[in-house]
């Protein structure tokens, strides 16, 4: 019976590693169409149903005109906003009517365009992705509904302290960097925002023969062809040549800098930790996600079980790297009672100092492949997650083994390779920003340095 026993818990232990094996993202078809635009295909056909994804580069919001933060992001909303052929209401009306999933966003390298809908009404989905890349009405009166949609919003996220910290951690770290663009857009960058400024951007950043796309679904090759033929495949590509779409090396923290948003109404303080990172390319990327998945990165990390489980401060403590071409970032945050946030962020310093000196156990290790692996397969199940892993891959010049690798590597890194990858978290150049109510936190911070100081209903997100 005992053995037994073992040998159930051995194969439990090794099934995540099982199902990583058999976990495959199968290569798809390439073609580029008469405009230049490069498609990515792979027929599916288990459910009848089509997703696709048109990404664009340089039509994010790392690319948007220095102080006009918001321009990409209100750009993308008003595509969905009436073309010369559909209002508004029209293409909300048709999209409702199919059960179609439609939506153009922003992020800082890129806009994307994302699709879904049932096989027979492919075609329709298409020819409104069309309209609106093609010919968007770009009226005023829905301009300014956006408009006064972000002013709004603005007022929202100075009440939501969590939220803002997110914004002025960002303007806080890279500053005048092309990243630090907020697509929230800012007090002063919506003041001077026009349409104008709109048609702008979308004339010189929207093009095909830039962007990639990717369809995976329920319909042939040369069916998907003829569709995209007589409707993307119509948007014309620009005589200009394309602007440049490189981002500048992203900046590194010298020493501390330390910001304090003053917020009298708040019963909890809120902080952001950042340090520098790593580009999405690099070779560290998987051990990186291993190791901050056992710090900062699950439910069970050192910094969650330390601040909720045992010592009750929070409700909520994570860490994560975000990756771009040019670099990246890492960054620790949480909240807590105002009287509680020196306590919580010694913790967590000491904790990255304990990963920088001792490192994590064997048994640690093991159990953040296991969490790793056994999570991954779920993220490549659907045709939106694989025509979204496709674009990419592409974009970022990984190779279409890419997952395969980057899951091989997690399932063979061992403890001594996690300490060493542990120099990516910050020890003393970081940045480090607090929002709470400055009279009952102020004198808890001066521990850590001089905190130059914000007032939260202060305009804009910077200093």
């Amino acid at each position: 019976m005992t053995r037994n026993l073992t040998i159930i818990s051995i194969l439990l232990l090794i099934l995540p590693l099982a199902t990583m094996a058999s976990v495959k993202l199968p290569q798809p078809e390439k073609f580029v169409l008469d405009n230049g635009l490069t498609v990515y295909f792979l027929q599916n056909s288990e459910l009848p149903l089509v997703s696709f994804r048109v990404l664009i580069p340089g039509a994010g919001s790392a690319f948007e005109p220095q102080g006009f933060d918001g321009l990409a992001n209100l750009t993308a909303t008003l595509l969905l906003r009436g073309t010369k052929t559909l209002s508004a209401e029209e293409i909300a009306e048709s999209l409702d009517f199919m059960g179609a999933r439609f939506r153009i966003s922003d992020a800082e390298e890129y806009s994307t365009v994302y699709g879904e809908c049932l096989s027979e009404h492919l075609p329709k989905l298409f020819q409104i992705a069309a309209d609106c890349l093609i010919s968007p009405a770009f009226k005023e009166d829905e301009y300014q509904k956006e408009l006064s949609r972000k002013i709004d919003g603005l007022k929202a996220i100075k009440d939501n302290p969590g939220r803002a910290l997110q914004l002025y951690f960002r303007k806080a770290y890279f500053g005048e960097h092309p990243l630090g663009q907020l697509s929230t857009g800012t007090d002063s960058s919506l003041k001077k925002m026009s349409l104008r400024e709109v048609k702008k951007f979308f004339s010189a950043r929207y093009r095909p023969d830039t962007a990639i796309m990717a369809v995976v679904g329920d319909i042939g090759r040369e069916k998907l062809l003829g569709l995209l033929n007589q409707s993307i495949g119509q948007w014309p590509k620009p005589s200009s040549p394309p602007l440049p779409v490189t981002i500048p090396p992203l900046p590194a923290p010298k020493g501390k800098k330390l910001i304090l948003v003053d917020k009298p109404d708040a019963t909890q303080s809120y902080f952001a930790l950042g340090a520098s990172g790593f580009a999405v390319d690099d070779k560290i990327a998987a051990k990186a996600s291993l190791m901050n998945t056992l710090w900062g990165g699950r439910f069970t990390s050192w910094l969650n079980t330390e601040l909720r489980i045992k010592r009750g401060l929070t409700y909520g403590a994570s860490s994560s790297f975000q990756s771009w071409k040019a670099g990246g970032i890492f960054m620790a945050s949480s909240y807590t009672r105002n009287d509680k946030i020196s306590e919580m962020l010694d913790i967590t310093f000491d904790l990255l100092q304990t990963a920088k000196e001792k490192g994590f156990s064997d048994e640690e290790v093991e159990s953040g492949k296991n969490y790793l692996l056994g999570q991954f397969p779920r993220t490549l199940e659907t045709n939106a997650s694989k025509a979204s892993a496709y674009l990419r891959i592409v974009y970022y010049g990984l190779g279409f083994d890419y997952y395969d690798k980057y899951l091989t590597e997690i399932s063979s890194t061992r403890a001594e390779e996690l300490k060493a990858c542990a120099k990516l978290l910050p020890a003393k150049d970081f940045v480090l920003v607090v929002v709470g109510k400055g009279d009952d936190i102020r004198t808890l911070l001066s521990k850590y340095g001089k905190f130059q100081e914000k007032k939260i209903t202060d305009p804009d997100f910077g200093l």
